[in-house]
């Protein structure tokens, strides 16, 4: 299959270089930001280094929506949430009825968008263990040992049909460690109520993942914090794919394995800019508001993180981390 990625960044460069050079598919990427399209011609290509090593350009065909005239068989989505709105009617002109969308970016609210452009038959949901750090316009560094990829994938209507087995047998061919499902949104909640705990106390006290789990307590706050994601997923009818000891044992698994990773929430917020946390902690609250029952926990954090977004005004120049590389976790 022939593939557009939308979103020339972090988790877009890894999956769509990874399904050019490992799988062997025709990749163009779509992108809006012009320091990024600019730098990527002007290089001949991406930089790729995995774990900080081999550092290599990977040359790919970069675009803007305006002038692209391609015609893929699937996009790739992974913008931020708060941009897809506008990402997406720039594209819109290079969209067509024959073509899919595949999305597995971070927190919810992103499929709501896309299905003004697409039927739900012809989109899929995603979600990845999958740790990538943006160094800056055009430099991507892979983080994890090859071969350690999960991700897993679910399409919008819950039927698997030639298009999903398609997708997947590249996705495989690439690398990525697809795993289909055909349960939407116990797939897509697993993962925004992971994110919910990880991502946000490591933004909230600018840690590393493995700096978090040291702290003797983070099973009892993610025991307390998950608890409450479940009871609002469960008096939704939102059954997810894993149990709730499935999800407290994966906190402290996970973290370990990115013991160095800062989380992308934590990396928007070191670079000034708006995080996901309403797509994240707020989704599960408003599932939570909306089948009468208050997510306490999860509403508090949502508030904190957003103070502390404020506060950032107050703080000299010289303390905002300006340096810091932009990741994503999808």
């Amino acid at each position: 299959m022939k593939y557009g990625v939308i979103g020339a960044g972090a988790m877009g460069v890894r999956f769509g270089t990874m399904i050019q050079e490992n799988a062997g598919c025709d990749v163009d990427f779509i992108d809006t930001w012009e320091p990024n399209v600019e730098k990527i011609r002007e290089q001949g290509g991406v930089y790729i280094a995995r774990d900080h090593e081999n550092k290599h350009i990977v040359p790919i065909n970069i675009y803007y929506p305006e002038e692209y005239q391609g015609d893929p068989d699937a996009w790739i989505i992974f913008v931020k949430q708060m941009q897809l709105k506008d990402v997406m009617k720039r594209c819109a002109p290079i969209f067509k009825d024959h073509q899919i969308a595949f999305s597995a970016m971070n927190g919810m609210g992103h499929f709501d968008i896309i299905s003004q452009y697409f039927p739900k038959e012809r989109i899929i949901g995603g979600t990845a263990m999958i740790a990538t750090v943006f160094n800056g316009p055009g430099d991507v560094d892979f983080m994890g040992a090859a071969g350690n990829e999960v991700m897993h994938m679910c399409n919008y209507d819950e039927q698997i049909n030639d298009y999903t087995n398609a997708i997947e047998a590249d996705f495989k061919q690439a690398g990525l460690g697809p795993v289909v499902t055909q349960n939407f949104m116990g797939t897509m909640m697993s993962k925004v109520v992971f994110n919910a705990v990880v991502n946000t106390i490591c933004t909230m006290f600018e840690i590393q993942m493995g700096q978090f789990i040291q702290y003797p307590g983070v099973r009892e706050m993610a025991t307390q914090m998950f608890n409450e994601a479940y009871d609002a997923c469960e008096r939704a009818g939102i059954k997810l794919v894993e149990t709730r000891q499935e999800e407290i044992d994966s906190v402290e698994t996970v973290s370990h394995a990115y013991a160095y990773h800062y989380p992308s929430m934590y990396q928007d917020f070191s670079k000034n800019r708006p995080t996901e946390v309403d797509y994240i902690n707020g989704y599960i609250a408003k599932i939570g508001r909306e089948h009468d029952y208050v997510c306490r926990t999860h509403e508090f954090v949502v508030h904190e993180v957003h103070l502390a977004e404020q506060m950032r005004q107050f703080k000299s120049r010289f303390d905002v981390k300006d340096e810091q590389p932009v990741a994503e976790e999808v």
